[in-house]
């Protein structure tokens, strides 16, 4: 049985050896290409011409492409059509790309580019979300939820607190850069070879652009060295360019992009402002809040309208909001056209909540964890035995403990019953699978979370220049494709008459482990050894119109119809083993590499024999469509997530307040995966999730000028995690529940929710500054050591 074991990725071991293949590494075919992007360097203009002559000097460059090479639309297939395939006429960001360069090698297709020469009428430039607004600068409408009366329950409340901040963009940073590689073909055809996290959409956009049927494109991909969203859309961009080479020279053309242009050209994270006004009462419940979301989009609309859309999906996370009014600006600057990015959204708008909780924990002097459980949406079941956990003789602090106990109080009260259940989102989804209470109840226990506040407390009491802090917040994420239509996939599985087994779906591998999943349910199915099974490269020549490998989707899709897939095979071989032995087919079972009918045991590989010499299929194919789900999008309401996701993380850090500079002590999580299909691959999710959503709030930030040139554009300037930055003490355990949803083996998806983990960093970061006696309103993400001591009274 392969489902639920530590198998090791697929090509692990060949890619510590060097031996798998990316794009790059595809040996070249005789007469290969080479092109480079001519980018502006002007935020905003009107293109007045273009001067080739001293690139088309230089040895060895071919020519040029450019919009006047463009056989069919001129404006990329997306759904906006709001994007020209070159900047011919107006250039809306720095390094916005104009024409190509082709040339006999890369390096110089790369230094005749940088030899071409723009004349640009230079415009005026909006680079912030305020100026967006103020000139109504949008790249899609603004979009408003509401529920309840916002306004009178503030007036009511209490307590109100009111607040600004921002979180910055983040870059996606693939270790892998974005390749294409278009080889023509016999009869008008076309073979592409990308990078990227959805094939078919490269599919349609080459054939858009080239003016074909989708059936006369090929677009095949084996693996990605890390995508992250950034190639969901945005590798569309580079198999455009160079199809539209390789059509006009007759010869396959490769373009790479080097990292700095990498940087230059494509979209990030999208940076988010924030406005809030909340309500709430002694207790820290919420009783009115309003929300104003400003969302940088970039020059385009790309992604941004489903991902602003995710981020009001997700502002709740995981507390209950009666009373809410919700404003989403979808903004229109001059910089990349921002895209999809680990969470989509979601991180973005889980921060404005959760910030909103430090806050009012502040304000009332109360413990943070006992503010947000008094907010967790209802559970049922799981609220057997929290009071008792909570009530540990491991913790010493009774104060903050009563605090945390009498959060639950008015949840387990006897009277809840007559009350209104606080369990629907604020878009009418009913929650009924939350387990964040008896969750986050274990967590707080575990990782000692009212102890170590006691001695944090004490600690800093006695340091000048020192100070820690720590917290716990919680992620509940929902699963699916926003957008209905793409929550479908097919797969086929193809058995040999030696036996092995040879899978193809229309998810794509770029490291996370999808293909060692699908295989390991596979050889479930099937009950064969695990090393039988051989997942092939993403290609749509042979499971057409394949959603986007994003979503956290990738496995409860993909991996549900490899399962139909699979069972069709085996179902079939089972009625030719009823046959042969005189049995119902139901009573024929596949275990261990046999076949096991009541009178005979037979290997795996002696059925497979016998069923081709008696025509019997050995293939099948699977599709799925994930059922439940519905959402309309005009009222931003509906059931849009099949499931959610749960999940906590304590994090304790501590800062020096001198210069502003700190680190990540301690990490402990607690996630669910529901019954992880291998638990080794999920528990490294968890970590690279954490860690890259670390990052994002705390080193990396992206820094454009007052002329839109982004100015972090290199590993020099732009600072992912590194090794050094990763606690000694980092702790990861999973949920042991399966999902009370129908998914594939009770698993729950674990791309994105475990980003979410990483806003602990932040609250943490928060809590630091707050016993240092800063002002906690003035930070805003990252927090760089300039934007802690920005925070501290003693830097001015």
């Amino acid at each position: 049985m392969s489902a639920g074991l530590h198998v090791a990725h697929e090509s692990a071991k060949a890619q510590v050896q060097g031996a798998v293949r990316y794009v790059d590494d595809i040996p070249e075919l005789q007469g290969t290409l080479h092109a480079a992007p001519v980018m502006s360097r002007v935020a905003h203009g009107r293109v007045r011409g273009l001067d080739f002559s001293a690139a088309l000097a230089l040895p060895g460059v071919r020519g040029i492409v450019t919009a006047q090479d463009i056989p069919g639309d001129p404006i990329l297939g997306a759904f906006a059509h709001d994007e020209p395939i070159f900047a011919s006429e107006l250039v809306q960001h720095v390094g916005n790309v104009m024409a190509l360069i082709v040339a006999a090698d890369v390096m110089t297709a790369r230094r005749a580019a940088r030899l071409v020469k723009a004349d640009i009428e230079e415009l005026p430039a909006i680079l912030s979300t305020q100026e967006a607004l103020e000139k109504n600068h949008f790249v899609l409408p603004p979009v408003h939820v509401r529920r309840g009366d916002a306004d009178t329950a503030l007036q009511a409340a209490p307590h109100r607190l009111n607040g600004s901040f921002s979180v910055g963009g983040q870059e996606h940073f693939y270790l892998e850069g974005q390749v294409a590689y278009a080889q023509p073909q016999e009869m008008g055809q076309w073979l592409i070879h990308s990078s990227t996290q959805h094939p078919g959409e490269v599919q349609h956009w080459v054939a858009h652009a080239l003016k074909l049927n989708l059936n006369d494109v090929r677009v095949e991909t084996r693996r990605m060295g890390g995508g992250f969203g950034g190639k969901e859309t945005q590798a569309g961009h580079l198999a455009v360019w160079s199809a539209l080479a390789a059509l006009k020279f007759g010869a396959p053309v490769k373009l790479r992009l080097d990292r700095d242009d990498d940087f230059m050209i494509t979209g990030k994270r999208h940076p988010f402002d924030y406005d809030y006004e909340v309500g709430f009462d002694e207790t820290g419940l919420l009783s009115g809040l309003k929300v104003s979301m400003r969302v940088n989009c970039g020059f385009s609309a790309d992604l941004s309208g489903p991902v602003a859309d995710r981020a009001i999906f997700h502002l709740d996370n995981a507390y209950f909001l009666q009373d809410v009014s919700i404003s989403s600006y979808r903004c229109k600057t001059h910089t990349q056209s921002h895209t999809a990015f680990r969470g989509f959204g979601g991180p973005q708008g889980m921060m404005v909540i959760e910030t909103i909780m430090g806050d009012i924990a502040r304000h009332l002097k109360r413990d943070p964890l006992a503010v947000r459980m008094r907010n967790l949406y209802d559970g049922a079941s799981e609220l057997i035995g929290v009071r008792s956990e909570l009530i540990s003789p491991t913790s010493s602090n009774t104060t903050k403990l009563n605090e945390i106990n009498s959060a639950l109080t008015p949840i387990n009260s006897p009277n809840r019953a007559n009350k209104a259940k606080r369990n629907t989102t604020h878009y009418g989804m009913p929650v009924e699978d939350n387990i964040l209470h008896a969750l986050l109840s274990k967590l707080e226990h575990s990782a000692q979370y009212i102890r170590r506040r006691d001695a944090i407390n004490t600690w800093n009491s006695a340091q000048t220049h020192f100070k820690r802090g720590i917290s716990i917040t919680p992620v509940k994420f929902g699963i699916s494709f926003t957008a209905t239509l793409f929550n479908q996939a097919g797969a086929l599985v193809h058995v040999y008459t030696d036996g092995s087994v040879q899978i193809n779906h229309g998810g794509t591998e770029m490291g996370q482990g999808l293909h060692t999943k699908i295989a390991q349910i596979v050889a479930h199915e099937l009950g064969i050894p695990y090393e039988l099974i051989r997942a092939t490269a993403s290609d749509t020549s042979k499971i057409p119109n394949a959603s986007a490998t994003a979503a956290s989707a990738g496995t409860d899709l993909n991996g549900r119809a490899a399962q139909f897939a699979a069972r069709s095979v085996r179902d079939k071989l089972a009625a030719f083993v009823s046959g042969l032995d005189g049995c119902g087919a139901g009573a024929v079972s596949f275990k261990d590499g046999q076949v096991i009918s009541p009178s005979q045991s037979r290997p795996w590989q002696e059925v497979v024999g016998l069923a081709y010499a008696n025509r019997i299929q050995l293939w099948s194919d699977g599709f799925y469509a994930t059922p439940k789900i519905h959402y309309d999008k005009k009222t931003l309401s509906g059931r849009p997530f099949y499931y959610f996701a749960y999940g906590a993380a304590c994090t304790e850090v501590i800062i020096d307040t001198r210069a502003g500079e700190s680190r990540i002590l301690k990490v402990d999580i607690l996630h669910d995966v529901g019954r992880s299909i291998n638990p080794t691959i999920d528990i490294g999710q968890i970590e690279g999730a954490f860690v890259q959503g670390m990052g994002w709030l705390t080193t990396e930030q992206l820094v454009w000028n007052d002329k839109g040139h982004l100015s972090t554009h290199a590993p020099s300037t732009y600072k992912i995690p590194a090794t050094g930055c990763i606690p000694e003490h980092f702790k990861v355990d999973l949920w042991p529940e399966a999902n009370r949803e129908d998914n594939i083996f009770g698993s729950k998806a674990v791309g994105e929710p475990p980003f979410m983990l990483a806003i602990s960093v932040w609250e943490a970061y928060r809590d630091a500054i707050s016993s240092a006696g800063g002002d906690t309103s003035r930070l805003n993400a990252p927090c760089t050591a300039e934007n802690v001591l920005r925070c501290l009274s003693s830097f001015e």
